[in-house]
């Protein structure tokens, strides 16, 4: 399931934090690659313990909390703390599988990898290339999105990046652990759960929505861990 969840920042946001990052310094993107990921990864990074990553990434995870789209379709536990990286004069990450487990350098604590994100925050006439291609049932999914705008798939996906042959292409990516593991009946939860958004919106009194509304929760009581 690939979810483009839309303006999780706004222009004069992603604007402020393009300022920002631009000012800092990058290191090799290779410090959080995983030993096959590392052969085939080339691009730029911040570190997790930069200053700039850590207030840049705590406002986008309180950002995501604000978006309906992402909360239904993420059902997020654990937020691994976002990410910086940045893709220039041909810079490229060949076919990989993230990582099933992440540990957080400022609490130790450990997050299974359920679900991939990727905020982008280049425009997309800003370079040439670097598409997020992810295989999935239905074939190659290639993502170029605005500015501003970011893409949920799971990370169990097959998925690189095309190398970028002009301009820059400026992207924060983490991953989370979800509250239902499963991305199958994540799907089917969120499925139902934007059925229900629209028979309430059509039909406000109809009574299905409280039998529908009864079988989501019943479904999430199920299949969640906390």
């Amino acid at each position: 399931m690939l979810i483009q969840v839309q303006e999780v920042l706004t222009k004069e946001q992603v604007k402020r934090f393009r300022e920002k990052l631009d000012a800092t310094d990058w290191v090799d993107g290779k410090v959080t690659a995983g030993y096959q990921s590392a052969r085939v990864k080339d691009n730029s990074q911040l570190s997790e313990v930069n200053p700039v990553a850590i207030e840049l990434g705590r406002e986008i995870v309180e950002a995501l909390h604000r978006s309906p789209v992402f909360v239904a379709a993420a059902l997020p536990k654990k937020i691994f703390p976002p990410l910086f990286n940045r893709y220039a004069g041909g810079q490229s990450f060949g076919n990989h599988v993230d990582n099933s487990v992440r540990r957080m350098q400022s609490t130790g604590e450990y997050v299974r990898t359920d679900l991939s994100v990727t905020l982008f925050l280049s425009e997309p006439d800003e370079y040439d290339g670097g598409e997020l291609v992810i295989e999935d049932t239905y074939g190659n999914q290639s993502v170029k999105l605005p500015a501003g705008d970011a893409v949920l798939y799971p990370s169990t996906s097959l998925h690189h990046v095309r190398p970028v042959t002009r301009g820059a292409r400026v992207s924060s990516f983490f991953w989370l652990q979800s509250m239902v593991r499963s991305d199958e009946q994540r799907s089917l939860l969120l499925t139902l759960d934007v059925a229900i958004q629209r028979l309430a919106q059509d039909i406000p009194e109809h009574p299905s929505n409280v039998e529908l509304t009864g079988a989501y929760h019943n479904l999430l009581r199920q299949w969640v861990e906390i």
